[in-house]
């Protein structure tokens, strides 16, 4: 049988198997692949995995991602971590695929956006590759980032977006855009078996303090006593979602029917000015820091709110947490990350 043949016949099995995803059937171990897993949010997935019982491969190139957010993991022998760049091939064999892998700050994105570029495009591709080949079912982790600076509010996954194609911010939003469209090139062409969903702002412990996003700028600032800097004038608007609700909206997509291939919105509709946010920082951490103003980055999103219609409906999804309560997990996390000393960060 050649190569589509392969393909057409693993569609048909997977279009079997879709009645054991709707119907909630425990799914069977599986051995999963999630890029960029010492991340941020990949450490927190392959977590979730591992305690679902599934064999979890974390390939990381450590450029932003942290060994310290893994190395729990590795006391459980259904855990392995490859130093890897997806923007080179790789061969591996897998069920499923999470492709969590390209810095998602702007200070870090923006450092090398060239490489970001690649790591979108470049790495979804060899990923896509990888699917076709194993008959794996992939999830892109794509981002709000894609409806620009959005004249359409709250942002519903029909709207095509309003995006710079060369702005500072461009690397990632369009190679984020681009590696939405190889997904479904290969969907419609190879008939991969594909997840797409859009992350709106997250945030929660294994931040990292540097991280350069709203929600650890905040913390850090208060924590250590710093003025708390706000871009604009702070009326500009943001929805924060707690990394826990973010990896369970994660799984479900993943584990939905096949003939959900998304896009797919998932973030907390609940909208706070950054002043807002400011605000609450200063007084859950009890800090002393003022609250100063800078220029406006450009291309920065005047606001952001996720439509999560589709996510209720068809994942039967909806965030739990709220920020309140999110937020003092997230300073708790830092408050015991900060007063670590210097050399034990560095050995993990």
């Amino acid at each position: 049988m050649n190569y589509l043949g392969r393909i057409r016949a693993r569609s048909v099995q997977n279009s079997a198997r879709d009645a054991n995803y709707s119907s909630g059937i425990s799914r069977a171990p599986k051995r999963v692949l999630v890029t960029g897993g010492a991340g941020f949010l990949g450490s927190h997935l392959c977590e979730t995995l591992l305690a679902a019982g599934h064999q979890v491969i974390c390939l990381d190139n450590f450029s932003t991602g942290m060994q310290r957010n893994i190395v729990h993991l590795k006391r459980v022998d259904r855990f392995n971590v490859i130093a890897h760049d997806i923007i080179h091939p790789l061969d591996l064999e897998v069920d499923e695929i999470y492709n969590l892998a390209c810095p998602a700050s702007p200070p870090h994105y923006q450092a090398d956006p060239i490489h970001t570029t690649k790591t979108c495009v470049l790495g979804s591709l060899n990923l896509l590759e990888l699917a076709a080949r194993t008959g794996a079912r992939i999830l892109q982790a794509s981002t709000s980032e894609v409806y620009g600076d959005p004249n359409v509010h709250p942002q519903v996954e029909s709207y095509w977006g309003n995006v710079n194609s060369f702005g500072p911010r461009s690397c990632y939003d369009e190679g984020k855009r681009c590696a939405e469209t190889l997904f479904f090139d290969f969907h419609n062409t190879h008939g991969v078996e594909i997840k797409i969903i859009r992350i709106f702002n997250t945030y929660g412990p294994r931040m990292r303090p540097d991280d350069g996003r709203v929600v650890s700028n905040f913390i850090v600032q208060a924590l250590t006593g710093q003025d708390i800097t706000i871009y604009g004038d702070g009326s500009q608007t943001r929805s924060f979602c707690f990394v826990d609700d973010l990896i369970g909206g994660m799984v479900r997509m993943m584990a939905s029917p096949s003939s959900l291939t998304g896009p797919v919105n998932l973030g907390n509709p609940g909208e706070f000015t950054i002043r807002e946010l400011a605000e609450q920082v200063i007084e859950l951490t009890g800090s002393r820091s003022q609250i100063i103003h800078r220029a406006l980055p450009v291309d920065d999103p005047r606001q952001r709110r996720p439509d999560i219609s589709l996510a209720m409906q068809e994942l039967d999804w909806r965030p739990k947490i709220d920020l309140s309560s999110g937020l003092r997990q997230t300073i708790d996390y830092f408050d015991g990350l900060l007063t670590r000393p210097a050399r034990e960060l560095e050995t993990v």
